[in-house]
């Protein structure tokens, strides 16, 4: 049993590391695009990308490559070797890190396989756990190339937006994986109707989740800048001009500072009126040590957004300020506001039927 016990930890302790490292790939991945480094590496070598350019000659290779993107040409054709080097750093870190991740998933397997340590119901959610991990960076691909062609001088907001929620889900599942190790059902309380609650707050934040990356794709802040209205109106102008009538809710700013708005607010409601709920719940210990995590996050992610909206008029191009400091701290904010609602949903469950 104590055998058994060590194993479940210590594999946990693993997946947590890799929570831990997802976190920071994902927030490398916001300086990336809001340093506009993303579309520096015009290829995917998954081995031989791994090193920099090491002397002059290769420097001026990649730059050449990066010369014939439409980035350069429409919109960085002023760009030295210097400038470049500085872009290329945080995508090639980026891409680095992400590889880090894999080398530690990779090698913990084994050592765990070797060591024995690995029971039969974790087989099945670690082979999961190795496909969604290929598929994020098959994603992460695919958006780079949509920006290498064409007259695109980014990445197409939509494919930033699902390489976002992709690395979002590979994060949760991670935790959600390492909470089964750890969390036994004694410390657990029994409470559907807080689970419901939990699973509607949840789909909540996931949709404005999704309008952030629109947001950030569309680089839309500077489109209103104010708070709390939008541009000095409650419901913004011309929220429907695009057609046809559904591409206004990927394309369009105005809408798209409206609905991620609003589902802030409506999140703010919600965990608000759940927290009140929870608290009225006795629960075991450990309920009671964490249930006021989601509603201090997202009230600090509140400001964090405001704030980030209204710093945006002082956007200096490759400059890192006040905006892409608040920016990153929000995106932070955003993904410890999702492991809180996934820490909360495995610790409510629902009640035993009789």
């Amino acid at each position: 049993m104590y055998a058994a016990e060590r194993s479940r930890r210590l594999v946990a302790a693993w997946l947590l590391i890799g929570v831990g490292m997802t976190v920071i790939q994902i927030a490398l991945g916001g300086i990336t695009r809001l340093t506009g480094s993303g579309l520096s590496i015009t290829e995917w070598n998954v081995v031989t990308g791994a090193l920099p350019p090491l002397n002059e000659q290769q420097w001026m290779l990649e730059f050449n490559k990066y010369r014939q993107t439409p980035q350069y040409q429409l919109l960085n054709f002023d760009f030295t070797l210097s400038d470049f080097k500085f872009i290329f750093f945080w995508e090639w870190f980026h891409r680095l890190w992400a590889r880090l991740i894999g080398v530690v998933f990779a090698a913990g397997f084994v050592w765990f396989l070797v060591k024995k340590h690995f029971r039969k119901e974790m087989i099945n959610p670690l082979l999961i756990l190795f496909l969604l991990g290929a598929l994020q960076g098959a994603v992460g691909w695919i958006m780079v190339a949509s920006g290498l062609t064409g007259d695109a001088v980014y990445v197409k907001p939509t494919r930033l937006a699902l390489h976002f929620i992709f690395a979002l889900g590979l994060l949760c599942y991670t935790f959600w994986f390492a909470l089964q190790l750890l969390v036994n059902k004694a410390q657990t309380v029994n409470s559907t109707p807080l689970r419901k609650w939990n699973g509607w707050i949840l789909a909540a934040l996931v949709l404005q989740l999704l309008y952030g990356a629109l947001m950030a794709g569309h680089k839309a802040a500077t489109a209103a800048p104010s708070w709390p209205t939008i541009n000095g109106r409650w419901i913004p102008e011309n929220m429907f001009a695009e057609q046809p009538l559904l591409l206004n809710f990927i394309d369009n700013k105005g809408l798209i500072h409206f609905i991620h708005r609003g589902l802030a607010y409506l999140l703010l409601v919600l965990i608000a009126l759940w927290t009140a709920r929870m608290y009225k719940e006795p629960g075991t210990a450990l309920f009671r040590k964490t249930r006021w995590m989601p509603v201090v996050i997202v009230l600090l992610q509140a400001v964090l957004g405001i704030v980030t909206v209204l710093s945006s008029t002082g956007i200096v191009p490759g400059r890192w300020g006040l905006f892409e400091w608040m920016a990153q701290l929000h995106q932070l904010a955003g993904m410890l506001l999702l492991l809180s609602l996934v820490w909360m949903l495995y610790i409510v469950r629902r009640n035993l039927k009789i």
